[in-house]
Protein backbone atom coordinates (compact mmCIF):
# COMPACT_ATOMS: atom_id res chain seq x y z
CA UNK A 1 0.00 0.00 0.00
CA UNK A 2 1.30 3.48 -0.84
CA UNK A 3 2.59 5.32 2.21
CA UNK A 4 0.93 8.47 0.78
CA UNK A 5 -2.57 7.11 1.35
CA UNK A 6 -4.06 7.31 4.80
CA UNK A 7 -6.89 4.85 5.20
CA UNK A 8 -9.12 3.33 7.85
CA UNK A 9 -6.55 0.52 8.18
CA UNK A 10 -3.57 2.83 8.89
CA UNK A 11 -1.94 2.01 12.26
CA UNK A 12 -0.36 4.59 14.57
CA UNK A 13 2.61 5.16 16.85
CA UNK A 14 3.53 8.43 18.58
CA UNK A 15 5.86 10.34 20.86
CA UNK A 16 4.48 12.02 24.00
CA UNK A 17 6.33 14.83 25.75
CA UNK A 18 6.30 18.41 27.02
CA UNK A 19 7.69 20.34 25.20
CA UNK A 20 7.33 18.39 21.93
CA UNK A 21 7.58 20.93 19.09
CA UNK A 22 11.34 20.33 18.74
CA UNK A 23 10.95 16.55 18.27
CA UNK A 24 12.50 15.05 15.13
CA UNK A 25 11.06 11.60 15.88
CA UNK A 26 8.19 11.86 13.32
CA UNK A 27 10.68 12.97 10.64
CA UNK A 28 12.77 9.88 11.42
CA UNK A 29 10.06 7.25 11.90
CA UNK A 30 7.69 8.00 9.01
CA UNK A 31 10.29 7.43 6.22
CA UNK A 32 11.44 4.30 8.08
CA UNK A 33 7.90 2.93 8.22
CA UNK A 34 7.49 3.65 4.50
CA UNK A 35 10.81 1.91 3.76
CA UNK A 36 9.51 -1.18 5.59
CA UNK A 37 6.31 -1.10 3.51
CA UNK A 38 4.13 -0.51 6.57
CA UNK A 39 0.84 1.39 6.38
CA UNK A 40 1.73 3.07 9.68
CA UNK A 41 2.09 6.71 10.77
CA UNK A 42 4.09 8.26 13.60
CA UNK A 43 2.66 11.33 15.37
CA UNK A 44 3.76 13.74 18.13
CA UNK A 45 1.60 14.95 21.03
CA UNK A 46 2.21 17.55 23.73
CA UNK A 47 1.12 15.90 26.99
CA UNK A 48 1.16 17.57 30.40
CA UNK A 49 2.76 15.17 32.92
CA UNK A 50 -0.44 15.23 35.00
CA UNK A 51 -2.29 13.90 31.96
CA UNK A 52 0.13 11.09 31.11
CA UNK A 53 -2.10 8.32 32.54
CA UNK A 54 -5.06 9.53 30.43
CA UNK A 55 -2.86 9.93 27.33
CA UNK A 56 -1.58 6.35 27.62
CA UNK A 57 -5.14 5.10 28.19
CA UNK A 58 -6.23 6.99 25.06
CA UNK A 59 -3.46 5.37 23.00
CA UNK A 60 -4.49 1.96 24.35
CA UNK A 61 -8.16 2.60 23.57
CA UNK A 62 -7.33 3.73 20.02
CA UNK A 63 -5.19 0.63 19.41
CA UNK A 64 -1.90 2.48 18.93
CA UNK A 65 0.91 0.00 18.28
CA UNK A 66 3.39 1.82 20.51
CA UNK A 67 4.58 5.15 21.86
CA UNK A 68 7.86 6.81 22.76
CA UNK A 69 8.13 8.94 25.88
CA UNK A 70 10.41 11.95 26.20
CA UNK A 71 10.89 14.71 28.80
CA UNK A 72 9.36 14.68 31.43
CA UNK A 73 7.60 11.30 31.22
CA UNK A 74 10.32 8.62 31.42
CA UNK A 75 10.23 8.13 35.21
CA UNK A 76 6.52 8.94 35.58
CA UNK A 77 5.64 6.09 33.20
CA UNK A 78 7.30 3.33 35.27
CA UNK A 79 4.40 2.70 37.69
CA UNK A 80 1.86 3.13 34.88
CA UNK A 81 3.09 0.08 32.92
CA UNK A 82 1.31 -3.27 33.13
CA UNK A 83 4.61 -5.06 32.40
CA UNK A 84 8.24 -3.97 32.40
CA UNK A 85 10.77 -5.39 29.96
CA UNK A 86 14.08 -6.23 31.64
CA UNK A 87 15.62 -3.08 30.08
CA UNK A 88 13.10 -0.82 31.82
CA UNK A 89 13.46 -2.75 35.08
CA UNK A 90 17.27 -2.57 34.88
CA UNK A 91 17.52 1.15 34.13
CA UNK A 92 14.42 2.32 35.98
CA UNK A 93 12.96 4.47 33.20
CA UNK A 94 10.59 3.92 30.27
CA UNK A 95 11.08 5.64 26.91
CA UNK A 96 9.33 3.06 24.69
CA UNK A 97 5.92 1.46 25.21
CA UNK A 98 4.53 -1.45 23.21
CA UNK A 99 0.85 -2.39 23.30
CA UNK A 100 0.05 -6.09 23.45
CA UNK A 101 -3.16 -8.14 23.30
CA UNK A 102 -4.05 -11.65 24.39
CA UNK A 103 -4.70 -14.16 21.59
CA UNK A 104 -7.20 -17.02 21.60
CA UNK A 105 -4.63 -19.28 23.27
CA UNK A 106 -4.14 -16.74 26.07
CA UNK A 107 -0.66 -15.61 24.94
CA UNK A 108 0.32 -11.92 24.92
CA UNK A 109 1.37 -10.79 21.45
CA UNK A 110 2.28 -7.42 19.87
CA UNK A 111 -0.77 -5.52 18.62
CA UNK A 112 0.66 -5.52 15.07
CA UNK A 113 -0.12 -9.25 14.87
CA UNK A 114 -3.87 -8.69 15.23
CA UNK A 115 -5.57 -7.90 11.94
CA UNK A 116 -9.04 -6.41 12.09
CA UNK A 117 -10.49 -5.95 15.56
CA UNK A 118 -8.02 -6.54 18.37
CA UNK A 119 -9.23 -8.16 21.60
CA UNK A 120 -10.48 -5.75 24.28
CA UNK A 121 -7.78 -6.79 26.73
CA UNK A 122 -4.70 -4.75 25.84
CA UNK A 123 -1.69 -4.19 28.08
CA UNK A 124 1.33 -1.88 28.09
CA UNK A 125 4.90 -3.19 28.17
CA UNK A 126 7.59 -0.63 28.98
CA UNK A 127 11.10 -0.73 27.54
CA UNK A 128 14.23 1.39 27.84
CA UNK A 129 16.09 1.85 24.55
CA UNK A 130 18.01 4.94 25.77
CA UNK A 131 20.76 3.20 27.75
CA UNK A 132 22.29 1.26 24.86
CA UNK A 133 21.72 4.23 22.52
CA UNK A 134 23.68 6.74 24.64
CA UNK A 135 26.73 4.45 24.86
CA UNK A 136 26.66 3.65 21.13
CA UNK A 137 26.33 7.35 20.24
CA UNK A 138 29.23 8.30 22.52
CA UNK A 139 31.41 5.60 20.96
CA UNK A 140 30.50 6.54 17.37
CA UNK A 141 30.36 10.33 17.61
CA UNK A 142 33.16 10.99 20.11
CA UNK A 143 35.24 7.77 20.01
CA UNK A 144 34.57 7.65 23.77
CA UNK A 145 35.38 4.54 25.79
CA UNK A 146 33.70 4.34 29.19
CA UNK A 147 36.15 1.92 30.84
CA UNK A 148 38.34 3.79 33.35
CA UNK A 149 36.87 7.20 32.45
CA UNK A 150 35.99 10.18 34.67
CA UNK A 151 32.59 11.59 33.65
CA UNK A 152 30.37 14.49 34.71
CA UNK A 153 26.61 14.06 34.13
CA UNK A 154 24.49 17.21 34.30
CA UNK A 155 20.93 16.31 35.31
CA UNK A 156 19.61 13.41 37.39
CA UNK A 157 16.14 13.01 35.86
CA UNK A 158 15.09 10.10 33.63
CA UNK A 159 17.78 10.54 30.96
CA UNK A 160 20.58 11.65 33.30
CA UNK A 161 20.02 8.79 35.72
CA UNK A 162 20.03 6.20 32.91
CA UNK A 163 23.19 7.72 31.37
CA UNK A 164 25.02 7.74 34.71
CA UNK A 165 24.05 4.14 35.50
CA UNK A 166 24.95 2.92 31.99
CA UNK A 167 28.37 4.63 32.12
CA UNK A 168 29.02 3.05 35.53
CA UNK A 169 27.96 -0.37 34.22
CA UNK A 170 30.39 0.08 31.30
CA UNK A 171 33.31 0.63 33.69
CA UNK A 172 33.60 4.39 34.32
CA UNK A 173 35.94 4.84 37.28
CA UNK A 174 34.29 8.04 38.57
CA UNK A 175 30.87 9.54 37.82
CA UNK A 176 30.22 13.10 39.02
CA UNK A 177 26.57 14.12 39.26
CA UNK A 178 25.19 17.65 39.27
CA UNK A 179 21.48 18.42 39.50
CA UNK A 180 19.36 21.42 40.47
CA UNK A 181 18.06 19.32 43.40
CA UNK A 182 21.14 17.93 45.17
CA UNK A 183 19.16 15.15 46.88
CA UNK A 184 18.29 13.76 43.44
CA UNK A 185 21.93 13.56 42.28
CA UNK A 186 22.91 12.09 45.67
CA UNK A 187 20.20 9.43 45.23
CA UNK A 188 21.55 8.44 41.81
CA UNK A 189 25.07 8.38 43.29
CA UNK A 190 23.92 6.01 46.05
CA UNK A 191 22.33 3.75 43.43
CA UNK A 192 25.56 3.67 41.39
CA UNK A 193 27.64 2.73 44.46
CA UNK A 194 25.16 0.01 45.41
CA UNK A 195 24.87 -1.53 41.93
CA UNK A 196 28.34 -0.85 40.51
CA UNK A 197 30.72 -0.74 43.51
CA UNK A 198 33.81 -0.45 41.27
CA UNK A 199 32.65 3.07 40.26
CA UNK A 200 33.05 6.07 42.56
CA UNK A 201 29.99 8.35 42.49
CA UNK A 202 30.26 11.96 43.68
CA UNK A 203 27.27 14.32 43.81
CA UNK A 204 29.36 17.39 43.02
CA UNK A 205 31.60 18.98 40.40
CA UNK A 206 34.93 17.23 39.69
CA UNK A 207 38.38 18.44 40.62
CA UNK A 208 40.94 18.28 37.81
CA UNK A 209 40.53 17.11 34.24
CA UNK A 210 37.79 14.70 33.17
CA UNK A 211 37.16 12.69 30.00
CA UNK A 212 33.53 13.58 29.29
CA UNK A 213 30.72 15.93 30.30
CA UNK A 214 27.12 15.04 29.35
CA UNK A 215 24.20 17.46 29.40
CA UNK A 216 21.11 15.38 30.23
CA UNK A 217 18.97 18.40 31.21
CA UNK A 218 16.52 20.20 28.92
CA UNK A 219 18.44 23.48 29.34
CA UNK A 220 19.36 24.63 25.84
CA UNK A 221 16.12 23.56 24.14
CA UNK A 222 14.73 27.10 24.30
CA UNK A 223 16.42 30.41 23.40
CA UNK A 224 17.42 32.23 26.57
CA UNK A 225 17.82 29.07 28.67
CA UNK A 226 20.50 29.24 31.36
CA UNK A 227 23.58 27.06 30.93
CA UNK A 228 23.18 23.59 32.50
CA UNK A 229 26.33 24.11 34.58
CA UNK A 230 27.73 26.62 37.06
CA UNK A 231 30.69 28.23 35.26
CA UNK A 232 32.02 29.43 38.64
CA UNK A 233 32.44 25.80 39.66
CA UNK A 234 33.48 24.25 36.37
CA UNK A 235 34.43 25.16 32.82
CA UNK A 236 34.12 22.95 29.71
CA UNK A 237 37.89 23.32 29.14
CA UNK A 238 38.32 20.82 31.97
CA UNK A 239 36.85 18.03 29.80
CA UNK A 240 38.23 16.57 26.60
CA UNK A 241 34.76 15.63 25.22
CA UNK A 242 31.27 17.13 25.61
CA UNK A 243 27.93 15.55 24.68
CA UNK A 244 24.52 17.23 24.71
CA UNK A 245 21.44 14.99 24.54
CA UNK A 246 19.64 17.94 22.92
CA UNK A 247 19.83 17.81 19.11
CA UNK A 248 17.73 20.84 18.19
CA UNK A 249 19.25 23.39 18.17
CA UNK A 250 22.14 21.36 16.70
CA UNK A 251 24.60 23.50 18.68
CA UNK A 252 23.38 24.56 22.10
CA UNK A 253 25.11 27.34 24.11
CA UNK A 254 26.60 24.54 26.24
CA UNK A 255 28.17 22.85 23.17
CA UNK A 256 29.35 26.21 21.79
CA UNK A 257 31.06 26.96 25.12
CA UNK A 258 32.67 23.50 25.16
CA UNK A 259 33.81 23.78 21.54
CA UNK A 260 35.43 27.16 22.19
CA UNK A 261 37.29 25.59 25.10
CA UNK A 262 38.78 22.93 22.80
CA UNK A 263 36.39 20.08 23.57
CA UNK A 264 35.42 17.52 20.97
CA UNK A 265 31.61 17.86 20.87
CA UNK A 266 28.51 16.02 19.66
CA UNK A 267 24.77 16.57 19.99
CA UNK A 268 22.03 14.04 20.75
CA UNK A 269 21.19 13.02 17.18
CA UNK A 270 22.98 9.67 17.45
CA UNK A 271 21.21 8.82 20.69
CA UNK A 272 17.84 9.73 19.12
CA UNK A 273 18.64 7.56 16.09
CA UNK A 274 19.59 4.43 17.99
CA UNK A 275 16.85 4.57 20.63
CA UNK A 276 14.33 5.15 17.80
CA UNK A 277 15.66 2.30 15.66
CA UNK A 278 15.34 -0.12 18.58
CA UNK A 279 11.80 1.11 19.34
CA UNK A 280 10.75 0.54 15.73
CA UNK A 281 12.18 -3.00 15.86
CA UNK A 282 10.17 -3.70 19.04
CA UNK A 283 6.92 -2.49 17.46
CA UNK A 284 7.39 -3.97 13.97
CA UNK A 285 9.40 -7.13 14.55
CA UNK A 286 11.59 -6.08 11.60
CA UNK A 287 15.17 -4.77 11.36
CA UNK A 288 15.06 -0.96 11.35
CA UNK A 289 16.35 0.82 8.20
CA UNK A 290 18.97 2.75 10.21
CA UNK A 291 20.53 4.58 7.25
CA UNK A 292 17.10 5.81 6.07
CA UNK A 293 16.47 7.09 9.60
CA UNK A 294 19.92 8.69 9.89
CA UNK A 295 19.52 10.54 6.59
CA UNK A 296 16.01 11.74 7.51
CA UNK A 297 17.36 13.10 10.81
CA UNK A 298 20.28 14.85 9.12
CA UNK A 299 17.91 16.58 6.70
CA UNK A 300 15.49 17.54 9.45
CA UNK A 301 18.05 18.95 11.89
CA UNK A 302 20.74 20.33 9.59
CA UNK A 303 18.56 21.22 6.58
Amino acid sequence: MSHDLLSATTRYCAVLGQPIRHSASPAMHNPAMAALGLNWRYLAFEVNPRRLPQALEGCRAMRFLGVNLTVPHKLLALPLMDELDETAAQWGAVNTVAFEARDAAGRWRPLREFEGTAPDEIRTRGYNTDADAILRALEEDLAFQAAGSRVLVLGAGGAGRVAALKLASAGASEVFLVNRTTSKSAGVGDEIVRRFPATRAIADYPEGRIDLVVNATSLGLNPGDALPLDINRWSPGMASKAYDMIYRPAQTPFLALAKNAGCQTANGLGMLLYQGAKALEIWSGKAAPVEVMREALRRQVYG
